[in-house]
C-alpha cells in the first residue's frame, strides 16, 4: 500500500513545485506587460487612404516604449483605417507625440483625414507570443 502511494505523492510534489514555478512566471509576465493601449478608427478623405497609411507609418520605427503600432485597412470601408497601439505606459505615448518625425507625419496627414470615428484607451492584460520562425 505504501509503495502504491509513492508515485501519487511524487506526482503531487512535482505538481506543487511546477505550480509555484508557473505562478512565479505569471507574476514576472505581469510585471513586464505594457500598461497602456489605444485603438482608433480614422476615416481618410475619399481615395486618400493609401497615402494616409504611408504617412502614418513613416517615422514610427523608433518610438521609445512602443511595443506595437499596427495600421490596418478596414475590410468594408475603402477610406477607413484602424490603428492599434500598445505602449509600456501612457507617458511614453504622450512623449511620442513630441517626436519630430511623428509631429511631421501628423502635420502632413491632417489634410488627408476626413474624421476620427472611434477612439478607445485600453489596458493590455495578456500577451500573444508570436509563433517561432
Amino acid at each position: 500500500m505504501i509503495s502504491a502511494r509513492r508515485p501519487v505523492l511524487a506526482g503531487l510534489a512535482i505538481a506543487m513545485l511546477g505550480g509555484a514555478a508557473f505562478a512565479q512566471e505569471a507574476r514576472a509576465m505581469e510585471e513586464t506587460l505594457p500598461t497602456f493601449g489605444m485603438i482608433g478608427k480614422i476615416k481618410a478623405q475619399p481615395g486618400k487612404r493609401a497615402e494616409l497609411v504611408g504617412l502614418l507609418t513613416s517615422g514610427t520605427e523608433s518610438m521609445p516604449g512602443c511595443f506595437a503600432y499596427l495600421i490596418a485597412e478596414d475590410a468594408k470601408d475603402p477610406d477607413a483605417i484602424w490603428i492599434t497601439e500598445i505602449w509600456d505606459n501612457a507617458a511614453s505615448h504622450a512623449a511620442s507625440l513630441q517626436l519630430p518625425a511623428v509631429r511631421a507625419a501628423i502635420a502632413k496627414g491632417r489634410p488627408l483625414i476626413a474624421a476620427f470615428e472611434i477612439s478607445a484607451e485600453t489596458r493590455p492584460v495578456g500577451r500573444l507570443t508570436p509563433p517561432p520562425r
